[in-house]
């Protein structure tokens, strides 16, 4: 889902940590309202994020569906609508990548290809919109990895951190991201979801930026609060013009599969080129 801030995480509660509880195979569906305005046009606007991901043995696999319309100060309304999908090894080694978006029924280009991260970087090899390569830096993570990253961080009793992230979102590589480790909530958490409520949570922003654009802001803001199986039930969405507040509406646990070879501890230098 798949994203910064300046405060020193503090647990609310009791002075103790829940116990890891590593990544949970989940099906999610939000529900976004409108939270702010900017200087744009848009004057309401509202979705639906659904959001699942499936233990594969070896790999995880991410869906991901977003639906925001706007109306705008003339009435002029306008649908968005993406589906992305990705195929992440649990090793770090490889993702697979689709994604694609359509304006008022309108499609773009899809945006395909695969993945690979070695001790000394990575390559993406894309498929469409056109066949290219670029070079990944050192360090770069996926999509759950970077998921993974962000809830060791924040239960390791960081403020901050910084690694580079490629989800197969954009045509020219890795994104940079700045995330900020906020407040954080001892169990029980408030929550109305029982599976939730016994875990720790974190509240974390991060920003995403394009290396390759000279603009210096961020392409894009979210917040959420994690709790420590990588479920959030908050989240922030800052789409410049417009924020959206995200509620957790629909939640529940997927099955993980019986027999599973025996999987190597995730390392983003575990499979060279």
């Amino acid at each position: 889902m798949a994203t910064t801030m300046v405060a020193v995480g503090v647990w609310h509660g009791q002075a103790h940590a829940a116990p890891a509880t590593g990544m949970a195979a989940h099906r999610a569906v939000y529900d976004l309202v409108l939270s702010a305005v900017g200087e744009g046009d848009v004057v309401t606007a509202e979705g639906r994020l659904t959001f699942v991901l499936s233990d594969m043995c070896t790999a995880w696999s991410t869906q991901q569906q977003l639906h925001v319309r706007t109306v705008g100060r003339g009435g002029d309304e306008h649908n968005s609508d993406s589906d992305y999908a990705v195929l992440e090894d649990k090793d770090g080694s490889s993702l697979v990548f689709s994604a694609d978006q359509t304006e008022n029924g309108q499609s773009s280009p899809r945006i395909a290809g695969e993945a690979h991260m070695g001790p000394g970087g990575g390559k993406v090899h894309y498929t469409a919109p056109i066949v290219h390569d670029v070079a990944l830096p050192v360090g770069t993570l996926f999509p759950v990895a970077h998921t993974t990253s962000v809830i060791a961080a924040g239960q390791a009793g960081r403020t901050e951190i910084a690694p580079p992230l490629f989800d197969g979102t954009v045509e020219t590589g890795a994104l940079s991201t700045y995330v900020l480790l906020l407040a954080r909530e001892a169990p029980p958490v408030d929550t109305p979801f029982a599976a939730l409520a016994p875990l720790g949570a974190q509240r974390v922003h991060m920003a995403y930026y394009n290396p390759t654009t000279r603009d210096m802001g961020p392409i894009f803001e979210q917040g959420m609060r994690y709790f420590s199986n990588g479920v959030a039930d908050r989240l922030d969405l800052d789409f410049g013009q417009f924020r959206l507040a995200g509620t957790l509406r629909e939640f529940r646990l997927l099955p993980v599969p019986d027999h599973c070879p025996a999987a190597a501890p995730f390392s983003p230098q575990h499979r060279p080129l």
